[in-house]
Formats: C-alpha cells, sequence, structure tokens
C-alpha cells in the first residue's frame, strides 16, 4: 500500500536528553501549555509489560497528554528501527490531522537519527549468513566481533552501542557486500525537524540516575524482571531485544536472590551514566544538537513552539 506524501509543514519539534535527565517532565510541562501529542522514541517503553524498568510514562502522565508509540509490540516481537520509523510517521500524520503539534520525546538515538536522516538503505537479511554470524557471537563473544567491526571501521563500531543484535546484523551486511550498513544511502525522510537536546550537571545527573534506579528496584523492577524471563529466556544469542534494555538482567538476579538489591543499584547505576554519556555524545555527534540546560531547552522549544504554531496550515 502506497504512504501518501506528507504534507507541507514546518520542522516537527524533537526533545532529547540523557536518561533521568526529566524528559518525560519538560514534555509534559510543554504539553499543558501546547496542544502537544508526544510520540515517544524509545526501543524499550514501545513493549507491553515492560513498565518499571524503563521508566514508562505512568497512567496519569498519559492521561495529561496523549502519548503514541508506548505499549505497541510484544516482548517476543523483534521491534526494530524501521517498524518505529514507520509508525513514529503514521502517528505524527494522525497529530497533524487533528490540528495538533506532535513532540517527538525519547533518548533512542538511531531511532531519532533514522526519523531525521532517513533508514539505511541495506539489502535485506540473509538467514544463513546471519546464524554464522550469531553462532560466531556466542563462540567468540560480543568484544571480538566489535574489534573486527573496529579493524575495518571504527566509527562503524562504535555506532553499534555494544548492540549485540546490531552488530550480528552489520557483520552479515558487512560479509555479503563489503561496506557495513552506516555506508549505504538513506530513504527520504517524511518531515524536517529540529532537535533540542538538554542536559544536566554532570554530578546532579549521576545522583537523578542513581535515585532513580533505587526506586525503580523497591518499585518491583525484579519482579517485572522475573516476568520477562518467563515470557522469553534471557541466555538465547543473540540477546533478544527486550532483554537488552539496561538493568533487567540485574533485576532478574535480585529477584533469583544472586545479587543484593544495594549491588544491583550500583552496578544498573554504572551502567546507565556510562549510556548517558554515550547519548549526549550521540546528540552532538549524529543529531548536531548541542546540549543545553534544562531552562534554555524549554526557552528554546517554547519559541519553536509559538512558532509553529503561527506557521502551522489552518
Amino acid at each position: 500500500m502506497s504512504v501518501p506524501p506528507a504534507p507541507s509543514v514546518p520542522a516537527l519539534p524533537i526533545l532529547t536528553a540523557p536518561t533521568a535527565a526529566g524528559k518525560t517532565a519538560l514534555a509534559l510541562q510543554l504539553a499543558a501549555q501546547h496542544d502537544l501529542e508526544i510520540i515517544a522514541a524509545d526501543a524499550f517503553t514501545v513493549y507491553r509489560g515492560l513498565s518499571i524498568g524503563t521508566a514508562k510514562p505512568s497512567a496519569a502522565e498519559r492521561e495529561a497528554a496523549p502519548h503514541h508509540l508506548l505499549d505497541v509490540a510484544d516482548v517476543h516481537e523483534e521491534y526494530d528501527v524501521a517498524r518505529y520509523v514507520r509508525e513514529a510517521e503514521a502517528a505524527i500524520r494522525g497529530v497533524l490531522a487533528r490540528g495538533n503539534i506532535p513532540l517527538v520525546v525519547g533518548g533512542t538515538g538511531f531511532y531519532l537519527s533514522a526519523l531525521t536522516r532517513g533508514l539505511p538503505l541495506t539489502p535485506p537479511s540473509e538467514p544463513e549468513l546471519r546464524a554464522e554470524v550469531e553462532a560466531e557471537l556466542a563462540a567468540r563473544g560480543l568484544d571480538a566481533l566489535l574489534a573486527d567491526m573496529a579493524a575495518a571501521n571504527p566509527a562503524e563500531a562504535a555506532r553499534m552501542e555494544r548492540n549485540p543484535r546490531r552488530v550480528v546484523r552489520a557483520l552479515e551486511v558487512y560479509r555479503r557486500t563489503g561496506r557495513f550498513p552506516g555506508e549505504f544511502g538513506r530513504t527520504q525522510p517524511a518531515f524536517s525537524y529540529q532537535v533540542t537536546a538538554f542536559t544536566c550537571p554532570a554530578a546532579e545527573l549521576e545522583g537523578r540516575i542513581e535515585q532513580r534506579v533505587g526506586a525503580m528496584l523497591a518499585q518491583g523492577w525484579p519482579d517485572e524482571a522475573a516476568w520477562l524471563a518467563a515470557q522469553l529466556d534471557p541466555e538465547t544469542l543473540p540477546r533478544p531485544t527486550a532483554w537488552q534494555a539496561l538493568g533487567y538482567r540485574e533485576a532478574l538476579a535480585v529477584w533469583r536472590g544472586e545479587l543484593t538489591a544495594q549491588d544491583a543499584q550500583q552496578a544498573i547505576t554504572l551502567a546507565t551514566r556510562q549510556y548517558a554519556k554515550r547519548q549526549l555524545t550521540w546528540a552532538r555527534t549524529q543529531l548536531s544538537a548541542t546540549p543545553v540546560s534544562p531552562a534554555q531547552a524549554t526557552e528554546s522549544l517554547t519559541a519553536q513552539l509559538a512558532q509553529w504554531r503561527a506557521a502551522r496550515p489552518s
């Protein structure tokens, strides 16, 4: 089925920030002042059943402003970036048709890159070769495969963000074509976007991360991880997409009695801090957005939304 062309509209606003910086709170603040509908850009809040460990917006927050692209997939599904772009653009068209403003909010960098720059025109998967790479991942480990990639293309290896599924796909394509996915051309984005990125001072962000991880563990994250393990084996290789969400393996270890909650909090906090640094790097290098303070982001987005409203087709 052909997709109708996108309406001619001003650049759409994107709000991004590292995890725990306060994206949801700022988005809701803006939604209370404008006719906004929020398009989530998160690789794991798409999954039904993953709520505590993904810091998914609560029922009350979803009532405060319409949200899209939450709870749209089962944990058994391999939800990928191509599906995200397709569904996000469809959601954006729906928001525009209702006369409202879509605000894309999230921290999954490669989702945002695909929206703003288009999808890579990589060839379809070849199951036999993919199985060979998966077996190699199981035998040699992720670091060895990333080292192979880095020897050929360091930038492409860094772009993988240590995601086993993406590494398998990239090596499959490279071994077939001699090129990595990032070296192919891209589709034309359906819309233009203006990205606003923000962050907190480093010490404040680290404290927010630690506090949030502790709260999520206390709120039942280990039980949620146990539920996920009952649905999907965490030892499958390459690791299922849902099990690539930060902290779920540690939360499961707490449920099993293999880790104390305190040790899990320390491990998850460290991994999340490292991820937050990668998110900031992605914003600068891949989204061409220099992170500003929360106050500056609020001011910038408020001005953009006012301009958008003035220019919006009636």
